[in-house]
């Protein structure tokens, strides 16, 4: 039985993901507003790091001569997760 290697799997669900949020903001960008657009464009953020008095989610590195940002936000909206959940789905029979 051959183990699947995890970045596959982590990429695979990363792609799904992405795709999904990518069809989801289309559908809210071609939608009339209302409900439906809202619903598709409302999203859940979540954000890594960050330092207190720095922006949210953000780590900055100030070398005087060179200023690093480094941050990690996530967000979810429904097609993402409708996404994420076929791509867990499609992975489940490759191997």
């Amino acid at each position: 039985m051959n183990k699947r290697n995890i970045s596959l799997i982590i990429m695979g669900l990363f792609v799904g993901a992405a795709i999904g949020g990518i069809l989801g903001n289309l559908l809210g960008w071609i939608l009339p507003e209302g409900v439906v657009k809202t619903f598709f464009l409302t999203s859940l953020t979540m954000d890594l790091g960050g330092l207190a008095g720095n922006e949210l989610g953000v780590i900055i590195l100030d070398l005087k001569i060179i200023t690093l940002k480094f941050g990690l936000a996530l967000n979810l909206n429904f097609t993402s997760i409708i996404g994420l959940t076929s791509a867990y789905y499609i992975l489940r029979y490759f191997r």
